[in-house]
């Protein structure tokens, strides 16, 4: 179904620019992206393991949290590899087939990650404005509902983007001026009418954006507004650190993503070196991050890594 109405005109292979201008620097500009996929793998790896391993943490809020891990586990395994066999090999070439379905595992994941960041802000709303009834709200059945209505979501919204690009004619340029398929870079090649497409992508972009951000919005005004009414400042400042790992979270995912549509809209049209390198960016910079500040800031996670970290204590006898 994602590769139907083949285009005559579709070509079997396409080909990877890279980072424009900037080929011979290649192999230094692809360290820290290696080292965020390092951080990425490992970071998420560790919080799966530890979320699934201590039975404190299966909890809603942890719940969501191994739903990012692993989305941001597949984004990230979806396109460095690819990425860094460009920068150190010069490995351009990508078939059709394979460039389509990393189209669709990146659209379908970022869109996952989104759905994930609003169920994040909806449990954060229930704990805080509503705590009494957290445990009601928030049963497992309802927690398991959410996951999938995030991931029929994703992927019910960006199934069409391959075959919306398979269908059209490629009779130009086959390199794309990236370092993965995104879906515009793509049909930006097209030397059919891509009025469809742009419209599609235009109203998804929306759809997820504005609807997303305007409801997490909703929920931190909500909260905000709550904490605010707590008596004492001890609490005011609990429920804030509660809270402060997943506004991080959110702007590590949308301020880029933000960014680069306003590059994308407003900048030059060819792909500038800045331009393709933010958009990395908005691809690896989320999942390397996210699990070191959940880390950092959450008390139940941090106390389960120094226990698994530190050396037994051995008995003397």
């Amino acid at each position: 179904m994602i590769f139907s109405n083949d285009s005559p005109l579709f070509p079997h292979t396409f080909f990877l620019a890279g980072i424009p201008g900037q080929t011979a620097a290649h192999v230094w500009i692809s360290l820290p992206f290696c080292f965020m996929f390092f951080l990425a793998v490992t970071g998420n790896g560790v919080l799966l393991f530890l979320i699934q391993t201590e039975r404190s943490l299966h909890r809603p809020m942890f719940f969501f949290l191994a739903m990012l891990s692993f989305v941001d586990l597949v984004l990230s395994l979806s396109t460095l590899p690819k990425m860094l066999s460009v920068f150190w090999f010069g490995a351009t070439a990508i078939s059709s087939r394979s460039c389509l379905s990393q189209m669709f595992f990146i659209h379908a994941f970022s869109a996952m990650e989104s759905g994930v960041l609003v169920a994040m802000a909806l449990d954060r709303f229930v704990a805080i404005c509503n705590p009494l009834r957290y445990a009601t709200i928030l049963t497992p059945v309802v927690v398991a509902k959410i996951g999938g209505l995030v991931l029929l979501r994703g992927v019910g919204l960006t199934i069409f983007f391959p075959s919306l690009a398979r269908r059209l004619p490629y009779c130009g340029s086959h390199i794309i001026a990236y370092t993965y398929c995104e879906h515009m870079a793509v049909v930006k090649l097209a030397c059919g009418a891509t009025t469809v497409d742009n419209l599609y992508a235009f109203a998804v972009a929306i759809f997820l954006g504005v609807g997303d951000v305007t409801f997490i919005a909703y929920s931190y005004g909500q909260i905000v507004r709550t904490v605010m009414q707590f008596p004492s400042s001890e609490a005011r400042a609990k429920a804030g650190s509660t809270c402060m790992a997943h506004v991080c979270v959110i702007l590590f995912f949308y301020v880029p993503g933000f960014l680069s549509v306003v590059m994308q809209s407003f900048g030059p049209p060819t792909a500038s070196a800045a331009k393709v390198i933010l958009a990395n960016f908005y691809l690896l910079f989320p999942p390397a991050l996210d699990p070191i500040v959940y880390g950092v800031k959450t008390k139940q996670i941090r106390k389960r890594l120094v226990t698994i970290l530190s050396p037994k204590q051995t008995d003397p006898t």
